[in-house]
């Protein structure tokens, strides 16, 4: 999966009808409609505002207008295609007058959406592991020292009978990692597994 690296936007003319491409990283629905109200503000004399939402948490589409058929789905494809995530594929249509038929429309809607992708570019989704990592406390500046060498980010540390430092990491390198951590500090560092990921 990847996500796009920015938000961007490209335009194509086709028989005298504009179509403006945009494509935008979005966390959740709420964000990705707030987004969607703002570009129909910045173009209120527009025939067409058709948009695609892929989103972790919720999905949506909406041909505003257009044949079914002809714009969201065209610009969906595309998304999936690219195996996409978190995104907002908007493409905004100025009516020039000629009609284009179906099949010009898919294609429309199509190319404005790559134009928008290409210019944006895109990442891969990077999956993160939670782990809690407990020790005692004479030991704690030995793991912490570890994960600096590492390069894991300490989210988290609770103090109580033991110490409990929360961090995430990579889930590909999620192995590799505890094998090293016990092979380093096995004796006197504890590993466990927390049960929520998400995505950098």
């Amino acid at each position: 999966m990847y996500h796009v690296n920015q938000a961007a936007q490209a335009e194509i003319d086709i028989k005298k009808s504009r179509f403006i491409g945009m494509v935008l990283p979005v966390a959740d629905r709420v964000s990705a409609m707030r987004e969607l109200a703002r570009i129909r503000g910045e173009h209120p004399s527009a025939r067409h505002v058709c948009w695609v939402l892929l989103c972790a948490t919720d999905s949506g589409m909406d041909d505003d207008g257009e044949p079914s058929g002809t714009a969201a789905r065209p610009i969906y494809n595309v998304l999936a295609h690219r195996q996409l995530q978190n995104v907002l594929a908007v493409v905004v249509r100025y009516f020039g007058g000629i009609r284009l038929g179906a099949g010009g429309l898919i294609r429309a809607y199509t190319q404005a959406t790559v134009a928008a992708l290409d210019a944006a570019g895109q990442v891969p989704v990077v999956i993160k592991t939670r782990v809690l990592l407990s020790c005692g406390f004479a030991s704690e500046n030995r793991v912490r020292h570890w994960c600096a060498q590492h390069g894991i980010r300490i989210e988290d540390v609770a103090y109580g009978e033991e110490v409990l430092l929360r961090v995430s990491v990579v889930q590909a390198e999620l192995e590799t990692l505890r094998l090293a951590l016990l092979d380093q500090l096995g004796a006197v560092v504890r590993i466990r597994i927390l049960p929520e990921s998400g995505t950098a």
